[in-house]
């Protein structure tokens, strides 16, 4: 566990959430990193999750799907009231999370965003997202994520 504290890992840290952290080696540029993710760490894909900086009418918000999909822009448009929605600029992405791209977590950023869950997290015992660092995944029960999110929970992800 040494020299593996982030952000997020501090946060569930702090606020005494139960969880395990899982290291991995795929890179960044890797097509299909998701997937490949999921194969390292042997869980089904379905089960791990990225979350997506986007821009909502102007305003940041955190769309966070399952690799195994793409994100609805329109979904998650009408999820938080909004008309148009884009994925952010990586800089403005990493600037306003305080994480690089392959390592943003939902979790610990810089300046809480406004955070959208897929609905099929709540379809899994435990799911997998970025623990805030490139090579390192945090499993966690979908209601601690909502939780400690303060998300909503919709439909985001098109197949």
């Amino acid at each position: 566990m040494a020299g593996q504290g982030t952000p997020a890992t501090a946060l569930l840290a702090k606020r005494k959430i139960a969880h395990s952290t899982h290291s991995y080696d795929v890179s960044a540029d890797a097509p299909n990193y998701g997937a490949l993710v999921a194969e390292a760490l042997g869980v089904p894909a379905e089960r791990v999750f990225k979350s997506l900086v986007t821009e909502v009418d102007g305003a940041l918000v955190v769309a966070v799907v399952p690799v195994t999909g793409e994100l609805d822009l329109k979904a998650l448009a009408a999820a938080v009231g909004g008309k148009r929605a884009a994925l952010a600029d990586r800089a403005v992405a990493e600037r306003a999370t305080g994480y690089v791209r392959g390592g943003i977590s939902p979790l610990g950023q810089r300046k809480r965003l406004p955070t959208v869950l897929d609905s099929s997290v709540l379809d899994h015992p435990t799911v997998y997202v970025s623990a805030g660092r490139r090579g390192l995944q945090l499993q966690l029960a979908p209601a601690d994520l909502l939780a400690l999110t303060d998300a909503r929970v919709a439909p985001l992800s098109a197949r």
